[in-house]
């Protein structure tokens, strides 16, 4: 297919995509995610088990299982915003190394993930022919 004098193929554009959704969906997921783990252990993190006796050393566990989810959740977050942003360069067949990463850091919605990361990468010779 020629457009515009440069090849162009669906499959980056798809990539693109799929990496914005799963990434979408990451984010939105994550920032639901963060404000449940927040809402639940922050401020009153023995509040279920009020009333019952707790070894020291479960209770440490307890406390230490709000701040390790959030570090997941936030995770979760990143990965999302690098998979949009990396969709975003797919579609504009700025950057093969970002928009690569973006369709890496989709991989958690597996599916989209390895669909995006496969056809990100066989639609790069799109990238050096914008060069």
């Amino acid at each position: 297919m020629e457009s515009g004098g440069s090849q162009r193929s669906g499959l980056l554009t798809a990539g693109g995509v799929l990496s914005i959704i799963s990434g979408a969906f990451q984010v939105i997921g994550g920032g639901i995610a963060t404000a449940l783990v927040i809402a639940a252990f922050m401020g009153s993190h023995l509040r279920p088990f009020q009333g019952m006796p707790l070894p020291g050393e479960w209770s440490e566990r307890v406390m230490f299982v709000g701040p390790v989810l959030v570090g997941i959740v936030m995770l979760g977050l990143i990965l999302g915003i690098v998979a949009i942003v990396g969709g975003v360069s797919a579609l504009k067949r700025k950057n093969f190394g970002l928009s690569l990463a973006g369709a890496i850091c989709a991989l958690p919605s597996v599916i989209l993930g390895i669909l995006a990361i496969i056809f990100v990468s066989v639609s790069k010779k799109e990238f050096e022919a914008e060069k």
